[in-house]
């Protein structure tokens, strides 16, 4: 494959959005995990440090309520977005304490929590648990009956109907067969031979538009692909398995029909793949160079999240900087994979690494039309704040206000870490 290289265009300006506000979530060392919005946009929750999430208004920025329950850390937040959920107002959240927990975002009190005993499910009042000696650091909705819900946990992938509670699957290790190297990266064939692969802190999605299929990524390297349909089992059920060969952080689905799979990793590398036939499309390993060089601003220390708007090709790659300014970085991927120069830049507000980045200009009217609002950002400073894309001189000076800010007592240290 052809080395990736810096994209070939005319200098562009970059679009510097403006500070509308920005807003101290706690006055410690604390820091904001995720933020992710009801599927109406009446709210947006916030993952935190504390072992809580709190709600805010994504319009006004105003506080309306925090749940409470967690014993460790929440390693990820949803709300429900099933076409056939009833319950919109549900929000989900799982945690290194070995529970997934459900939350009322209208009283803000716990309505279901499924407690893992290994892989055993129990099911309480109000409570799923994995035991102290388990975590769950992911979930997904999904099935052909969207009746599933999906958990990567310490060693294991797990299943639940989650309409009765109960176990119907799980999966301890999966079965490829012999290794061919087409490229690095290692693209996994199926011959007759079996050998195994043990899945460590896995995170599951179930694929938009192909709602039987789950994907599981690891650090261990891996990325499998498995068709959820009848008794769910690790030697009928894999139908794919890629090879990425470093540890992965996040991956994401974009695209017409889902097709493509972005895949962002531990050493900052970006891979793009056509998940259906396991192909790779582009192979950035040297993504932050790439990206750092196409802006004039500091050296791109992390990728925070990759952006697809819902529609067409087009994908973007947000970097950011230890001094907490962010950019939006076109990804081509076509041919010799290629970054950008910046398309947005968000400087200004944060004053360390961001965490989470939740754009709201891809919507079609509410917040990003009537208000100009572009999006919200939060970090290890504590801070969320929202960024407006109205083209105005007065707001595309970044501003920060004192009144709503405190900042920290102790100066940070220039690296990512984990609080807790």
């Amino acid at each position: 494959m052809e080395e990736a290289t810096a994209m070939e265009v005319e200098e562009p300006k970059s679009k510097k959005l403006g500070l509308k506000n920005s807003i101290q979530t706690n006055f410690g060392n604390d820091y904001v995990f995720q933020i992710v919005p009801k599927d109406d946009w009446s709210s947006m929750a916030v993952s935190l440090s504390t072992k809580a999430v709190k709600l805010y208004s994504p319009e006004t920025g105003q506080f309306q309520g925090e749940c409470k329950g967690h014993s460790d850390t929440i390693n990820q937040i949803s709300f429900s977005v099933s076409s056939s959920s009833s319950s919109p107002h549900v929000l989900h959240s799982c945690s290194s304490d070995g529970t997934i927990r459900a939350w009322d975002t209208r009283t803000f009190q716990q309505v279901l929590s499924l407690c893992l005993f290994f892989s055993f499910l129990s099911l309480y009042v109000s409570c799923i648990s994995a035991g102290s000696s388990q975590e769950i650091f992911s979930f997904s909705f999904g099935g052909s009956n969207d009746n599933l819900l999906a958990a990567g946990a310490k060693s294991q992938i797990l299943f639940w109907d989650w309409r009765n509670g109960k176990q119907v699957a799980g999966l301890e290790e999966s079965h490829t067969e012999d290794v061919t190297q087409e490229a690095a990266p290692i693209l996994v064939a199926f011959t007759q031979n079996v050998m195994h692969y043990f899945l460590l802190n896995p995170k599951v999605h179930f694929v938009p538009d192909n709602r039987n299929k789950l994907l599981s990524a690891s650090v261990d390297g891996l990325m499998c692909i498995f068709n959820t349909d009848g008794d769910i089992n690790d030697d009928d059920h894999l139908e794919s398995v890629i090879n990425v060969g470093t540890s992965i952080g996040k991956v994401g689905f974009f695209g017409e029909t889902y097709k493509k799979l972005w895949c962002l990793t531990h050493i900052e590398s970006l891979s793009i793949w056509d998940w259906k036939d396991a192909r790779n499309e582009a192979n950035l390993l040297e993504a932050r160079s790439l990206a750092s060089d196409s802006w004039a601003l500091d050296h791109v220390d992390y990728f925070v999240d990759c952006h697809y708007p819902g529609e067409g090709e087009s994908l973007w790659v947000i970097g950011g900087t230890n001094a907490g300014a962010l950019g939006y970085f076109p990804v081509n991927y076509s041919g010799v994979g290629a970054i950008g120069s910046p398309e947005a830049i968000l400087g200004g507000g944060h004053t360390g690494v961001v965490r989470s980045v939740l754009p709201v200009s891809s919507m079609k009217g509410g917040l990003a039309q009537s208000q100009g609002i572009f999006g919200w950002s939060g970090g290890e400073d504590g801070r969320l704040c929202c960024w407006l894309s109205d083209d105005s001189t007065e707001i595309n000076r970044s501003w920060i206000s004192s009144a709503l800010v405190m900042k920290p007592s102790k100066a940070r240290k220039k690296r990512r870490h984990n609080p807790y």
